[in-house]
């Protein structure tokens, strides 16, 4: 009886990642990131980027920022809890499994407590993302 082996998968084209925001690197060339951290600009880019804001994507973001001023109360707490759970799991729910998330906000800073697996790695992650609204 002859075993046949399974074929390895041929490798495909090197992935490259920009690192966000864009800057050059210590050589001169556009940065690049790692899955894992690319993974957390994405996640940045969503939190901090306002419905309308980007022109072929208008339903993109989840309006964080624009909260900021707005009076501090528990329900403010819980809308913006269920628009960033909302969004994250829209846009970012195929790359990304959330497992706790508790946003804030203080005077003009909101701040995002979010702890996250990368599904393709596996890797855990527990970040915390910041953004005040301008003076």
């Amino acid at each position: 009886m002859r075993v046949i082996e399974p074929k390895a998968a041929a490798p495909g084209p090197r992935r490259t990642d920009i690192a966000f925001p864009f800057r050059p690197d210590s050589r001169g060339r556009t940065a690049e990131a790692g899955y894992d951290d690319h993974v957390r600009d994405l996640i940045e880019q969503l939190l901090f980027t306002s419905p309308g804001e980007r022109v072929m994507r208008p339903d993109f973001g989840c309006g964080l920022l624009d909260l900021v001023f707005a009076p501090n109360s528990p329900e403010l707490a819980a809308a913006l809890q269920l628009s960033v759970q909302a969004a994250l799991q829209r846009w970012l729910g195929d790359v990304i499994e959330v497992e706790a998330l508790d946003v804030e906000s203080e005077d003009n800073v909101v701040r995002v407590h979010l702890t996250y697996t990368v599904r393709r790695t596996g890797t855990r992650r527990n970040e915390v993302f910041e953004g005040s609204g301008a003076a």
